[in-house]
């Protein structure tokens, strides 16, 4: 029976329909929200229907939970049953919820947001998918892009880092967006019924309720606790050499003598201050806000703190990093964790911890094996052994300037920062665009040796042509490595000839039958 027929039974204007569409990714507990919506509807006694569709969109797949509420009572329906749809129409929505900036986006560019209609309730935060992670540059999508658009698209929103909220409290994102939606003032029932649809699920109440009011105190009147959370003010300079450059270099240096003094002390940290310093006394003639010298140390602190065993050791044994892990799967305190380390140590990181001759005899040696060398291990840290392994590698940092990994890195450096400053002596653009090339290099094994043959490259090509077709010459070249890891690009662009395909064996694993 459709829902008209029960208008003699209801005063004034006929309710509508309250449509909701929650945007969630795996593990978030986009579907324990639906519950929680449709508990909430039923506590009040409304007619509720919902429907999820799973989507592969983002990293463990992303979810669209869509939810129709009839806010008016069955008792006062005469038995009359309201059609609720099963999918959400475009500019059809009363209230959107993303679990994530882009997932926002996502639901921006399909259309359901409406300017008149929608409220759109989202988390600041960023969980980058697969294709921002693997780029060569920095392939992040641009967010303020999605928080300007919902800001026209959406009748109101309310834009807050959901995350940062809910490890805050011990919970997950899911339990600050409801308390989000339901503090809106969209859902058609009342926070009482909201968090009595918590305590039946019986799912960590007590941790859900704190994010739930979290969420719905940030909504309601918690805008400046936000505020305060969420912005992060640059450092003040620390020491006496960044205080003497130009102010527009202030943050970026005194941020990379903060990187390279953590990756390997107070002396390295010199060393790149006295990098920085050379090419800022060569750009000082041409004076202004030093563009070359701020991208040389932004691309100098990242290209000086490579990333090699004894990085991965550190950073995987830090106390904050495992403390993030256990907020990442709500893990409560005083919860043991498994922990297990997926590494693949092959030749070059082999070869990476030895002196330069040993390493190159080795690498020479063994070459022909190099691919079966490269095998993947699980390593339990949770134990004391496997946690004791990851503590030795990461106390060989004392030992990193006499491997070979450290000459190849530091050698390159130097002849690419030469380069910066011999070109700041005619062109600053030139000069430039050479210091964005710094950015060519990262990672290790086969992108790291291809990051130096591209950077190696782009050098080679410098000696021919006038300044102005060198600065095209080189932001093509450049661009060519950054769009194609393969390199080929690259050669169309200097005139080289194509790289060879990479071969990888195919190993056939004959599977024993189960017994």
């Amino acid at each position: 029976m459709n829902v008209s027929e029960a208008k003699p039974a209801l005063s004034g204007k006929e309710p509508r329909v309250v449509t909701v569409l929650v945007a969630a990714m795996g593990g978030e507990g986009g579907g324990v929200l639906a519950d929680w919506l449709i508990a909430a509807a039923s506590a009040h006694d409304f007619p509720v229907q919902s429907t999820s569709v799973p989507g592969v969109a983002q990293r463990t797949g992303a979810t669209n939970y869509y939810i129709e509420i009839y806010p008016v009572a069955r008792s006062l329906l005469n038995g009359a049953q309201p059609v609720l749809s099963l999918t959400p129409n475009a500019g059809d929505v009363d209230i959107v919820a993303a679990s994530e900036l882009v997932e926002a986006g996502r639901v921006l560019q399909g259309g359901f947001v409406h300017p008149q209609r929608t409220t759109l309730v989202a988390s600041l935060h960023r969980e980058y998918a697969v294709s921002e992670k693997s780029a060569m540059g920095d392939g992040r999508y641009e967010g303020e892009r999605v928080v300007d658009a919902a800001h026209k698209l959406a009748q109101r929103t309310f834009l807050f880092d959901m995350r940062a909220l809910a490890w805050q409290h011990g919970t997950v994102i899911n339990t600050v967006m409801f308390g989000a939606m339901a503090g809106s003032g969209t859902l058609p029932f009342s926070r009482a019924a909201c968090e009595e649809a918590i305590r039946q699920s019986g799912k960590a109440v007590a941790a859900s309720l704190k994010g739930f009011a979290a969420g719905y105190e940030h909504v309601t009147g918690g805008a400046a606790k936000a505020a305060a959370v969420s912005d992060v003010l640059p450092p003040e300079p620390a020491i006496g050499r960044v205080r003497a450059m130009p102010a527009p270099l202030h943050a970026i240096v005194q941020a990379g003598v903060e990187q390279v003094t953590d990756y390997q002390g107070a002396r390295y940290a010199d060393l790149y201050l006295d990098r920085v310093e050379s090419v800022l006394a060569a750009e000082r003639p041409w004076a202004g806000e030093f563009p070359v010298t701020r991208e040389t140390a932004r691309y100098l602190a990242l290209w000086m703190s490579y990333e090699d065993v004894i990085r991965i050791a550190d950073l995987k044994t830090r106390r904050d990093r495992i403390q993030r892990v256990r907020q990442e799967v709500g893990a409560r305190e005083g919860e043991p964790l498994r922990l297990t380390e997926y590494l693949k140590p092959g030749l070059d990181e082999i070869c990476s911890m030895l002196p330069p001759r040993p390493a190159h005899w080795l690498r020479r040696k063994l070459a022909h094996k190099a691919h079966s060398l490269n095998v993947g291990l699980h390593m339990r840290t949770d134990t004391v052994g496997g946690f004791a392994m990851l503590c030795v590698l990461r106390s060989l940092r004392a030992w990193r300037p006499r491997t070979s990994r450290y000459a190849i890195e530091q050698a390159l450096i130097e002849r690419w920062l030469e380069a910066v400053r011999g070109a700041l002596a005619s062109s600053p653009q030139l000069a430039y665009e050479l210091a964005l090339c710094g950015n060519l290099v990262k990672g290790y094994g086969e992108t790291s040796e291809r990051g130096h043959r591209n950077l190696s490259a782009v050098l080679d090509d410098m000696g021919a042509g006038s300044n102005e077709s060198a600065i095209a010459r080189v932001r093509k070249a450049r661009e060519a490595a950054l769009a194609d890891p393969e390199g080929r690009a690259l050669a169309g662009v200097l005139g080289l000839k194509p790289p060879e395909p990479k071969v990888h064996p195919i190993r056939i694993v004959r599977r024993t039958p189960a017994r």
